[in-house]
């Protein structure tokens, strides 16, 4: 048993001006992976991370939608958080860096920055936009690149060459706010003493801390010499006032790696950690981040020395990947590939863009590229072909002929023994970042158990009622061999093992759980664990001329021909029956839904908080119904024949969550309750499993 780790993890902070896209969510499912795969072994860790919400860009975007910062980051708040938790990122902590832990924890490094002699005062020549009437941040300045000559580059670094530098060593430089060249004016700023770090940096990187060739990166900025790093900014500037200095403002750069400890601090808080036990020069403890390698520079250089100057310990190591790419290009709105977290939620199962994801991410710092017609194929033959397919294979056999309880012994204890011992090169694989491995190591163990159910032939043997004790031992060793390879992707497909899981009756799976087979145990009936893509639905996730369904929606799929058209728009008014008059309708336009079609219903536990008749209706209840995140809503339901209102209260019950609101003449129904049964007094309310909550998602 190894000894028991205590680990804080953190992915690079959201900018908080826009969705997230799928270049943030790589990073947060390479972040989960490796903290979910960390708890699986038994170590004690903890995944944070936040919104960068500071900065002249958040506040310029507030300005243009006529709102104020704070109602910007706050709504764009509850946006990522709602697509980090819809991709099952198991984040232990989301904050803010507009918090008050943050900004008490910028004072308290700053103060000590300067009590350390690490902070000195210094006047600048700065870009200043008179038509703005304001001081032009570093990105806020565009221009050619002093080193290597290449044309429209940020005031702060050149995406060519990677050479750092300031807005007044740009040629030809212009504001982005005007278009105008700026004037330069002086004003007094506060400088880090990145240079005084120089040697412990060198020696910190070269530690293991960094890859190598980041390593080798960092050592191009070694050999030109650190600079000191201004970390002021002029009002007006949406941020942290400095203490002791009016009109001055801390870098958005400064407080936005702070963030982490912030929000690390609300876990502390909230589940009774010590801070200090993490983030002590001296601790035992280890700090990883996972970050783009576009901001190596803040993270493996600025960072680890501001942390070092207050006295803190630096991180254990920085992780850095590479950016991802649409079908061999950049994300580009024009060519319809920028896809966005939510755009693809609206389609698609977080799961599969997890494995995709994952059997591509290696320790390195290589683009990922995201070809469509390779992700339907790969998940097709990988999780649909494979994988579920061991359990769909043996399961109905156990069910049918067995009473539902596996064998007591294995037929094959040596192949089992097999995936039990692969299990720590697998381990090994996830732990240095290496998930491709680790995935082709899992798939190659799939492919050996179809080869064993192939061998055997089981759906053959139980052709003879004689053979009902071989078909069972074969299909038991079957379903043991899926189940070590679900405990091994725990890390990948967590919704889909936890299923896996229930289906064969366990309360917890741990790493070492693979080790030992499950024998004489009665399982649940088999459920399907996963359904094929449709490669045509996955192409259009790319075309510009696409248009997304409005929200609260539901959209019939327009044929490939028509695909420039705006989906039609089908709305419900939340009767009981009308998912009979969904159907129909999509029938009479010549519209057959897909699967993905399908899977975009948003299907919610509800609470009956009230249930009323409607007066001068015969068949429709009012209800008033909890929807937990959602709040509260009104349906009106045609159930009054087999329903007495006073029959509905306080129980649980499943709602279409996202119908488009529809007034009818006596209010507006704001959902559809989901029933099942003839009509008329035959009409029977689904209800979830015991345990559900309200606004729980049922999948």
């Amino acid at each position: 048993m190894t000894q028991r780790r205590r680990i804080l993890v953190s992915s690079a902070l959201y900018y908080a001006n826009g969705p997230l896209h799928l270049g943030h969510i790589l990073e947060a499912i390479q972040t989960d992976i490796w903290v979910r795969f960390q708890k699986l072994r038994g170590h004690e860790c903890y995944y944070v991370c936040a919104d960068d919400t500071h900065g002249t860009p958040i506040m310029l975007k507030a300005q243009s939608e006529g709102v104020t910062p704070e109602q910007l980051i706050a709504r764009v708040n509850v946006e990522h958080r709602q697509d980090l938790a819809d991709m099952l990122i198991g984040l232990d902590n989301f904050g803010s860096t507009h918090s008050a832990e943050n900004k008490s924890i910028c004072d308290r490094m700053y103060l000590a920055l300067c009590e350390a002699g690490y902070i000195d005062r210094r006047s600048v020549r700065q870009a200043y936009d008179e038509k703005a009437k304001m001081f032009l941040p570093d990105r806020y300045v565009k221009g050619i690149c002093p080193v290597c000559g290449t044309a429209d580059q940020y005031g702060d670094s050149c995406e060519n060459c990677g050479s750092t530098y300031t807005p007044a060593d740009l040629k030809d430089p212009i504001s982005v706010v005007t278009g105008t060249a700026p004037v330069w004016r002086e004003s007094e700023h506060y400088f880090f003493k990145l240079s005084a770090f120089e040697k412990p940096l060198s020696t910190w990187v070269r530690s293991g801390a960094t890859q190598e060739s980041v390593a080798r990166k960092l050592d191009e900025w070694f050999t030109q010499g650190l600079r000191d790093w201004d970390i002021s900014r002029d009002a007006p500037y949406f941020g942290f006032e400095i203490p002791d200095a009016p009109g001055k403002y801390f870098y958005v750069w400064f407080d936005a790696p702070i963030g982490y400890l912030a929000s690390f601090t609300q876990l502390c808080n909230r589940v009774g950690l010590k801070f200090e036990d993490f983030l002590a020069v001296d601790s035992s403890a280890e700090m990883h981040h996972f970050i783009g390698k576009d901001i190596l520079y803040f993270h493996t250089l600025f960072w680890p020395a501001v942390l070092q100057g207050a006295g803190m310990r630096r991180p254990t190591a920085v992780h850095a990947h590479g950016f991802v790419t649409i079908n061999g290009q950049k994300m580009s709105k024009s060519r319809g590939t920028f896809i966005t977290a939510r755009r693809y939620l609206e389609s698609f199962s977080p799961e599969y863009l997890r494995y995709y994801f994952a059997a591509k991410l290696s320790s390195g710092i290589d683009d990922i590229d995201m070809n469509l017609e390779e992700f339907s194929t790969r998940l097709n033959s990988d999780i649909v072909g494979k994988l579920v397919n061991i359990a769909s294979r043996c399961a109905g056999f156990i069910t049918k002929n067995a009473a539902s309880t596996l064998s007591k012994e294995l037929p094959d204890p040596a192949l089992y023994a097999t995936f039990a011992a692969a299990g720590d090169g697998i381990a090994a694989a996830y732990e240095s970042l290496d998930t491709a491995g680790a995935i082709r190591d899992i798939m190659a163990l799939a492919d050996r158990a179809n080869q064993y159910i192939d061998l055997h032939k089981p759906w053959t043997l139980a052709k003879n009622p004689d053979n009902a004790a071989q078909v069972r031992d074969v299909c038991t060793q079957g379903l043991n061999l899926f189940r070590a390879l679900m405990i091994y992707l725990q890390p990948v497909l967590p919704d889909m093992a936890v299923r896996a899981r229930r289906f064969f009756q366990e309360s917890n799976w741990d790493w070492a759980s693979a080790a030992t087979p499950l024998l004489g145990s009665v399982i649940h009936p088999y459920e399907p664990l996963a359904t094929r893509l449709d490669p045509k639905a996955v192409a259009r996730l790319v075309q510009p001329e696409a248009v997304a369904a409005p929200a609260g929606s539901l959209a019939a799929a327009a044929p490939a021909s028509t695909a420039a058209a705006p989906p039609k728009r089908i709305a419900a008014s939340g009767g009981a029956s009308d998912a009979a008059s969904l159907a129909a309708a999509a029938a009479v336009e010549g519209n057959m839904i897909s699967i993905d079609d399908f899977l975009r219903v948003d299907l919610r536990v509800a609470k009956v908080l009230n249930a009323s008749l409607v007066e001068g209706a015969d068949k429709l209840l009012k209800l008033r119904l909890d929807v937990g995140e959602l709040g509260e809503r009104d349906v009106f339901a045609g159930m009054r024949a087999a329903y007495e209102p006073a029959a509905l209260l306080g129980r649980l019950i499943v709602v279409v969550a996202n119908l488009e609101p529809r007034k009818m003449r006596f209010g507006v129904s704001e959902g559809m309750m989901l029933a099942a049964g003839p009509g008329g007094k035959d009409i029977f309310v689904l209800s979830p499993d015991a345990g559900a909550a309200p606004g729980m998602r049922i999948k």
